[in-house]
């Protein structure tokens, strides 16, 4: 099977970590929606990465559902999702709201770097600031009030996470302060030194 997009992406990088983390190899393919869009465009034509191409050439795409189908091919006994219901609900918010923080991440930065200055709507770029804020507020909360799973038993929502919080810093590093977030920071430190994270660097 082929992962094809960047992993500066973090949906792509999310994907990658959680194959490692089931113990499935993917061949990656570093393919730019940007810069390789016409050979992205080969591999499909909506040109959205992540993009995953089975071995009989069926083509996946989006982050969430092609991980589903990974968790399929594990097994349950692999799953990085949790049994228990409550827990399972726990990790679906936490996993949420990593997930909006890194579209609101997204959106600032194409705002920032695509967007020419003069067109620019700064009360659309403060909404989405303050979403981006509230994201991450919300999830300090949520691991102050339990922990996330850390180390070689790190599951979904800790990878969401990490990989959220290291492309902020990465795009619109202004938006974030470890100080304000010091449980994520911390969590997202430690998970950047697995050997998941580490063979899958987001530069």
């Amino acid at each position: 099977m082929k992962l094809i997009g960047m992993l500066d992406s973090p949906y792509v990088r999310r994907v990658a970590i959680s194959a490692r983390q089931l113990g499935i190899d993917l061949q990656h393919d570093a393919v730019s929606v940007f810069r390789h869009f016409e050979q992205f465009q080969q591999i499909n034509p909506v040109v959205k990465a992540p993009t995953l191409v089975l071995d009989d050439g069926e083509v996946l795409m989006d982050s969430t559902l092609i991980i589903d189908y990974l968790e399929a091919l594990a097994g349950p006994a692999k799953s990085l999702m949790p049994d228990d219901l409550k827990q399972r609900a726990r990790a679906l918010r936490v996993i949420g709201l990593a997930l909006a923080a890194c579209e609101k991440s997204v959106q600032l930065y194409y705002e920032r770097n695509l967007r020419p200055a003069e067109i620019q709507y700064q009360p659309w770029i403060e909404r989405v600031e303050g979403q981006l804020a509230a994201a991450y507020s919300a999830l300090e909360q949520a691991l102050e009030q339990q922990p996330l799973v850390g180390g070689a038993s790190i599951a979904q929502d800790g990878i969401t996470v990490a990989v959220a919080w290291s492309f902020t810093n990465l795009v619109v590093p202004d938006q974030v302060d470890a100080k304000r977030c010091p449980r994520i920071a911390e969590f997202t430190e430690q998970a950047e030194k697995l050997e998941a994270f580490i063979a899958t660097p987001i530069t």
